[in-house]
């Protein structure tokens, strides 16, 4: 069961954020508000990903392949194929882009369907077990919802958690994923304890996990600064996924400094203009 909106009233030129601050509500925040979200789940992922949260769907879901990688079978895989040691950036720009289109154009449209098909062809050439897949799909559900509930603007709405679930919902069903829950809180539970029984150190888990750490770093930091940046995205880690990670755990100070940053990007966002304009990851320039 997913608990119902808290606001109890909903006001129709303002939105009240974290923190207490309020600012002046705009077209898609309104239209979030007023959509079903089964009927309507594919506009309000839309309006979710590209417009009221698009650094932190994008940064939620670059954060969510580290916990795929602390799965020793996945990341054997991953390794064997040369996917993400071999090629990492072609991996990382093609998922982000399949993703993308079904994000922006909706699982049924032609572009939506087309990327479907392209996931379903690559993944089709390896033995990938059901579990396995239903756990990376949860990922997709989950981790952004747990990072805008600690480091967005605002934490998201039921009814925009049940159309975050209800979109992933459909796109695994697309992919043919079988039995996935019906129920948001069952889906939950069952990301949860796959991580407690499968989370488990390999060396295959390290190799791709510091490629993809490389890739990251590399869009902001020269090469060189590479090793000053890792301690940063190891801090946004939790210890079960860094222990599986082969990761050491991190200070103290190093993860309260990073959150309170995080954390303290969300509150200023809260205080600026939304984005008037969808941000569309496949219109990013890529190499």
């Amino acid at each position: 069961m997913l608990p119902e909106d808290s606001s109890g009233t909903i006001l129709p030129f303002t939105v009240i954020l974290r923190g207490g601050l309020i600012r002046p509500d705009t077209a898609y925040t309104q239209e979030l508000l007023q959509l079903d979200p089964l009927a309507d789940h594919c506009r309000m992922t839309f309006l979710i990903a590209t417009c009221a949260f698009p650094f932190d769907v994008a940064r939620s879901l670059e954060l969510a392949l580290f916990r795929t990688y602390a799965v020793p079978r996945i990341s054997a895989l991953l390794r064997s194929t040369g996917e993400l040691t071999e090629r990492t950036r072609k991996r990382y720009d093609d998922t982000d882009l399949l993703l993308s289109e079904i994000i922006e154009h909706g699982y049924d449209s032609p572009r939506g369907k087309a990327a479907i098909a392209n996931i379903n062809g690559q993944h089709a050439r390896y033995p990938i077990r059901n579990e396995d897949y239903l756990y990376v799909l949860s990922t997709f559900v989950y981790e952004p919802i747990r990072w805008i509930d600690r480091y967005g603007y605002r934490p998201l709405r039921g009814r925009e958690r049940l159309a975050w679930f209800y979109f992933w919902r459909a796109v695994g069903e697309r992919m043919h994923i079988q039995d996935i829950p019906m129920d948001y809180g069952e889906f939950e539970r069952f990301n949860i304890a796959y991580e407690s029984a499968r989370f488990r150190f390999a060396q295959s888990n390290r190799d791709v996990a510091r490629q993809t750490s490389d890739l990251l770093l590399g869009f902001y930091l020269p090469r060189a600064f590479f090793a000053l940046g890792r301690p940063a995205i190891h801090a946004l880690l939790d210890a079960p996924l860094l222990s599986a990670l082969g990761i050491p755990s991190q200070p103290t100070w190093r993860t309260w400094t990073l959150t309170q940053a995080l954390r303290l990007r969300g509150r200023v966002a809260a205080a600026l203009p939304l984005h008037q304009r969808p941000v569309l990851r496949t219109r990013l320039r890529r190499p």
